[in-house]
């Protein structure tokens, strides 16, 4: 069996709200595996290398606040097909269309601040997952 890692992150809505423990369960009962975990405030440097390709967006500025304002929980996870599993638990990126039975789906709201604040960010391929893994958990 082949296996692939992934980045997760549980958004600082999702950490405000005590969400982790919920949101890793799911992760972990589909039987991928947390392999590093760790919780941190991002700084607007780390944020602006994960979000490289939305620095000259006008939203920028809004998600880099967002994603600083408070903590984060990092996590790599592996497993077979993990990349593609893990963006399958999370939904929709919008938490008001997202699927029920995915995390946006059953515990995401749109609080109308203007920003999506979506409780998880997940890597949307292997290559992504490797780039973003390494910025958050240091380059191999």
């Amino acid at each position: 069996m082949t296996s692939e890692r992934t980045l997760l992150l549980v958004k600082p809505d999702g950490v405000q709200r005590r969400l982790i423990g919920i949101i890793l369960s799911r992760i972990e009962a589909k039987g991928y595996e947390v392999v590093e975990l760790k919780k941190l405030t991002a700084t607007a440097e780390l944020l602006s290398e994960h979000y490289a390709e939305h620095r000259d967006k006008p939203f920028f500025p809004d998600l880099v606040d967002y994603m600083s304002s408070g903590p984060i929980i990092a996590a790599v996870i592996e497993g077979h097909r993990v990349v593609e599993g893990v963006r399958s638990l999370c939904g929709a990126t919008d938490p008001t269309t997202a699927a029920p039975g995915t995390i946006r789906g059953d515990l995401g709201c749109d609080w109308g601040t203007g920003n999506i604040e979506n409780l998880v960010h997940s890597s949307d391929s292997p290559e992504s997952a490797a780039r973003e893994i390494g910025i958050w958990f240091g380059k191999d």
